[in-house]
């Protein structure tokens, strides 16, 4: 009969004791992980890791977002000058098929805004009704949209660069 392996000398008589308390802790630490792992339930985590998890799962709270993917526009405008402008607005991102049309529909807002001013008269162009240009611009936005609306529009960034210069 084979005697069971037993260290010999002290150094590894001691190389042994860590080695099977390492190994102990690993074993207690796999332990504990599977009980909170079976104790955790969905509505009460026993941890709660990336804010606030009841809003984010029952979508009580309004997730507000600025929705400025139009990007800068260049608008050549009827006296040869160029407006450039950026659009911004307000969305839920909450709604999911409403955000999705939204991104679809990047190209057809940027026709839109651009044939708005494009289309101004000169006169116009001087003294720019920003007032005027949201409305107008914001229900064509909405006629083009099917899954929402959009409430208010932004303007930044709004100059025209005259040709003469």
């Amino acid at each position: 009969m084979k005697k069971p392996f037993l260290p010999t000398n002290k150094l590894s008589k001691t190389f042994y004791i860590v080695l099977l308390s390492i190994l102990s802790c690993l074993i207690l630490l796999i332990i504990i992980g599977t009980i909170f792992g079976i104790a955790r339930s969905e509505t009460n985590p026993v941890l709660r890791l990336g804010g606030n998890v009841r809003a984010q799962q029952h979508g009580t709270q309004d997730d507000i977002r600025v929705f400025a993917g139009l990007g800068r526009l260049r608008v050549q405008l009827v006296n040869s000058s160029t407006l450039l402008l950026m659009i911004a607005f307000p969305y839920n991102a909450n709604d999911t098929a409403f955000t999705e049309e939204l991104a679809a529909k990047i190209s057809d807002f940027r026709v839109i805004a651009a044939n708005y001013f494009s289309a101004l008269p000169e006169d116009a162009i001087i003294q720019i009704n920003e007032e005027a240009a949201k409305l107008e611009i914001l229900k064509r936005y909405n006629a083009n949209l099917r899954l929402g609306s959009i409430e208010t529009l932004y303007f930044s960034d709004m100059m025209v660069i005259d040709a003469d210069f």
